[in-house]
C-alpha cells in the first residue's frame, strides 16, 4: 500500500512502565516491532521521535527562558534517536540518525537528498533535533520531514489508544471512535491528534495521517500491509 512512510513516535515509548528515562527492554521491544513490520512490508521507513520521557519544555523548563527550554528538548530527541538506533542495529536493521542541530560526532546533519538516498538504500532514517528551531513540536517536525522526503503518509503511533475518539476513551467509556476523518474535521472539532501548526500543514499539502495503537501486536505490520488499522485522516 505504501512505499515510503514516516512513523511518529512518542519519547515515552522508550521509557516503559516508569514513564521517564530510557528503559532498555521497552526500547528493544519497540525495535523488534519496527523491524518485523518493515521486513514484512519492504517499505522505506523514516522516524521522528519525541522527548517527553526526558524533557518537556512546558513542564521541566517552566521557569526558564522558553527558547532555551525548547533547545534542550531538541537535544533530548537526539538522545532518544540514538537509543532507538542502537536497538534497531542490534536487531540487524541498518539505521542512520540525522539531526537539524549539527553534532557531527554522533549524527549526520539533516540534508534532504542524503536522507532520501539512505531510504533508497534500505536504511531506516531517524530524524532528531526537531526542526532546528524553537517553538515547533515534533508533530510539526514529522509533517515537515514527511513532505520533504516525499512520504505518502504519517503514521501517528499512540500508546493503547486505537485511533481518534470524540473524547478521551480512558476517561469516558462511551467515547466514540472514528474510522475516518478529514483534516478539517480534526480542526473544527478540536480533536487532539497533533498540534494545530502540524495539522493545518497536513491539510494544506493533502498529507494523510493514520492514528493507531503501536502496542497492539502486529498493528504496525498490518497497517503497512494495507489493512485498515486505527483512524485514517485525509483531505476528503
Amino acid at each position: 500500500m505504501y512505499q515510503r512512510v514516516l512513523l511518529k513516535l512518542s519519547g515515552e515509548f522508550l521509557a516503559g512502565e516508569g514513564g521517564t528515562g530510557i528503559a532498555p527492554e521497552a526500547t528493544e521491544n519497540l525495535a523488534r516491532e519496527i523491524k518485523a513490520a518493515r521486513e514484512a512490508s519492504g517499505v522505506e521507513l523514516s522516524i521522528v521521535i519525541g522527548a517527553g520521557n526526558l524533557w518537556r519544555g512546558t513542564r521541566n523548563g517552566a521557569s526558564m527562558d522558553a527558547t532555551t527550554a525548547d533547545y534542550m528538548g531538541m537535544l533530548a530527541t537526539v538522545m532518544n534517536a540514538m537509543a532507538l538506533q542502537d536497538a534497531l542495529e542490534r536487531q540487524g536493521c541498518p539505521t542512520r540518525v540525522m539531526t537539524a542541530i549539527q553534532m557531527s560526532q554522533v549524527a549526520e546533519p539533516y540534508i534532504r537528498r542524503r536522507a532520501v538516498r539512505h531510504l533508497e538504500k534500505g536504511r531506516i532514517v531517524i530524524f532528531g533535533g526537531g526542526t532546528g528551531n524553537p517553538f515547533f513540536t515534533t508533530d510539526t517536525t514529522a509533517t515537515l520531514r514527511a513532505l520533504e522526503i516525499g512520504a505518502q503518509v504519517v503514521l501517528m503511533a499512540k500508546s493503547h489508544v486505537d485511533g481518534v475518539y470524540d473524547s478521551d476513551p480512558r476517561k469516558n467509556p462511551d467515547a466514540t471512535r472514528f474510522d475516518t476523518l478529514t483534516h478539517r474535521d480534526v480542526v473544527d472539532r478540536g480533536l487532539e491528534v497533533m498540534d494545530m501548526t502540524a495539522i493545518t500543514l497536513c491539510m494544506d499539502k493533502h498529507l494523510p495521517l493514520v492514528v493507531f495503537d503501536i502496542f497492539e501486536p502486529s498493528n504496525l505490520q498490518r497497517l503497512l500491509a494495507g489493512e485498515r488499522v486505527g483512524t485514517l485522516i485525509t483531505s476528503a
